[in-house]
């Protein structure tokens, strides 16, 4: 079943997300590997593509997993949040209709 995975980060993350970016794309990459991964992406925390310094106010990531707790399970060790990145996350069944 897919799992919605939506980060909410901590105010001023942008550094905190610099430094843990390359392990946190590493498990994407390894979800898509798998083919498990719909999607994945960050909200900028401005409405344009390159927020620049005002960095990201969070994360949507869907993919892929045996139940909800291998999906909360995988969501608790992500990198953005051993670092502080993500002062919450939610893990949800989701149910892709289109396209």
């Amino acid at each position: 079943m897919l799992y919605a995975i939506v980060g909410i980060d901590v105010a001023d993350s942008l550094s905190r997300r610099g430094a843990t970016r390359a392990a946190h794309l590493q498990r994407l990459h390894e979800l898509h590997e798998q083919g498990r991964l719909v999607l994945a992406g960050p909200f900028p925390a401005i409405d344009s593509v390159v927020p620049g310094p005002a960095g990201f106010s969070g994360s949507l990531i869907v993919a892929e997993f045996p139940d909800l707790a291998a999906a909360q399970d995988w969501a608790d060790a992500d990198p953005y949040v051993a670092s502080g990145v993500y002062a919450n996350v939610s893990v949800r069944p989701f149910r892709k209709v289109l396209p």
